[in-house]
């Protein structure tokens, strides 16, 4: 089974080489799939072998192993994520870069050869360690070290973020130095009626905030949007990104390999899609600009959110086309080019999508809005053509009100990567009076970044909080798209008709930070 030198420079630990008493140490990871370590062959080190017998294999279980007693009859287990700690019998290295060259047997891989650059450097053993137990960093007495040397630390008492209700073990794979939780207020609001493709009824939303008078508002855009029949929702569009360059010599180089890659996107996608189950590579854009050829490729990946997914299905892909395309050079390859401006809002994720393009839309009836929020249509779709006179003069990636309130506190509650608010907020809001005299208003979210499947969604109050709305799990996300996206336009009625109506600071006084 030939796999690409990029992808298997990754079976090596960088940063890992270090001097220690009696010889140097060094560290392989497992990072493809289950496997068995049958043979250790060849350990050089610039340039120089390094006699098998000074060898140790320290393995994660406390075991030792001399490496000449492992074979295809007495193999080490080398499962997905266990590493191996080499141990070599040998003079102490300089401090700075040294060359390795690792050669082993693992089944079903076959022989594999890692050739790395991996450095040495002086230890400071005056800088500050956080304690960490390297058996079972989520054990009880590892979070009370850590709670101890945090109180000792900073001098201040963590009386209530040592409290907590779930198993901490839970948490691997979502929070490193576990030491307590950050305990954020939950309200609700509705239930919001939703007249969606996959979300159809009436839903409470859980709302993470300490933002005085955020529930509070929403509440209040959700009632009047039931009064008026309820809100229409539409996923119209699913994208994930993951952005590679490559560096030619000249422009024509680099067109000329956008070319090729198009020639062979089906080879390419089929070394993408081999990472995942889940991610399927729908299309790549590329951008040509001086020398560099920029990739975006665009992936599916169903409940999850995805970029970790996509990012290894990159990597694989971009390792094959690294190996097979051989008419120009290429001088450098980045993995991510900021072209997917992941965790940054930005004018391409408006226009070509990122994550759920979702809409939300409803005609407010005339007598509701005078009733309920004593503004009439003609004044909220006034309001809303000056405010986009300003969205236009400051530069925002949003000519709505606040979409990012909603947002922000439903991704808190639900489990989602919070950092996502920085593309998931941008919006688009448009309004019109009807022939009928009602209001049409519309928002649509070109880059909503969610899941209901992996990250934190699985962890315990976000689980609480997603069966709340019913989307835990599998074929649940677009019905959660459909739910944000209404209840973002239940807050641009309700903060709309608040400045419109002068309500604003009144609501704030009576009930936020005002008070």
């Amino acid at each position: 089974m030939k796999i690409p030198s990029l992808i298997l420079k990754q079976l090596y630990t960088f940063n890992s080489l270090e001097n220690i008493d009696g010889g140097i140490k060094f560290t392989i990871k497992n990072r493809l799939s289950d496997a068995s370590f049958t043979a250790l062959k060849e350990v050089k080190i610039e340039g120089k072998n390094i006699p098998l017998a000074s060898i140790q294999l320290h393995l994660g279980n406390g075991n030792v192993l001399d490496p000449t007693t492992v074979s295809s009859e007495n193999p080490i287990l080398f499962n997905l994520r266990e590493t191996i700690d080499m141990v070599c019998a040998v003079p102490a290295l300089e401090n700075g870069k040294h060359k390795l060259e690792i050669t082993f047997t693992a089944e079903p891989f076959g022989d594999l050869t890692l050739e790395v650059e991996d450095g040495v450097s002086q230890k400071d053993d005056s800088r500050v360690v956080i304690p960490r137990d390297k058996n079972d960093d989520y054990s009880e007495s590892a979070i009370k070290g850590r709670q101890k040397f945090a109180e000792d630390y900073t001098g201040a008492k963590l009386d209530h973020v040592g409290k907590y209700s779930f198993d901490p073990h839970t948490l691997s794979g979502n929070c490193e130095h576990f030491t307590g939780v950050a305990q954020i207020p939950l309200g609700i609001a509705g239930p919001i009626k939703v007249n969606g493709e996959y979300a159809q009824g009436e839903f409470l939303v859980p709302m993470a905030t300490t933002e005085g008078t955020l529930v509070a508002s929403y509440n209040r855009g959700i009632k009047v949007m039931n009064l008026c029949g309820g809100v229409k929702c539409t996923v119209v569009r699913d994208a994930m990104q993951r952005a590679p360059v490559f560096v030619f010599e000249d422009a024509r180089a680099a067109r000329d390999f956008v070319d090729w890659t198009k020639e062979h996107f089906a080879k390419i996608a089929e070394e993408a899609e081999a990472t995942s189950s889940v991610a399927r590579l729908q299309y790549i854009d590329p951008y040509l600009s001086n020398k560099f050829a920029f990739l975006r490729f665009n992936y599916s990946t169903g409940d999850a959110a995805g970029q970790n997914m996509v990012g290894r299905a990159t990597f694989a892909a971009c390792s094959w086309i690294l190996e097979a395309y051989t008419e120009n050079p290429i001088k450098h390859f980045y993995l991510e080019s900021n072209f997917a401006t992941d965790k940054k809002a930005s004018q391409v994720n408006i226009m070509r999508t990122r994550g759920k393009r979702v809409t939300a839309e409803i005609v407010l009836k005339r007598d509701v809005l005078i009733q309920h929020m004593r503004v009439e249509p003609e004044q909220l779709a006034y309001h809303s053509s000056v405010s986009n006179i300003g969205s236009i003069l400051s530069g925002a990636n949003n000519n709505g009100a606040h979409s990012a309130n909603a947002i922000t506190a439903i991704f808190i509650a639900t489990g989602q990567d919070v950092a996502n608010v920085s593309e998931s907020s941008a919006a688009i809001t448009h309004a019109e009076i009807t022939k009928e005299g009602d209001l049409y208003l519309s928002i649509t979210i070109p880059s909503l970044i969610i899941a209901t499947y992996g990250g934190g969604t699985g962890l315990a109050t976000q689980k609480e909080c997603l069966a709340m709305l019913d989307c835990v799990g599998r074929d649940k996300v677009n019905k959660l798209a459909e739910i944000i996206a209404g209840v973002v336009l239940a807050g641009e009625i309700s903060l709309g008709s608040a400045i419109s109506s002068s309500d604003w600071v009144s609501s704030h006084e009576q009930y936020g930070r005002n008070r």
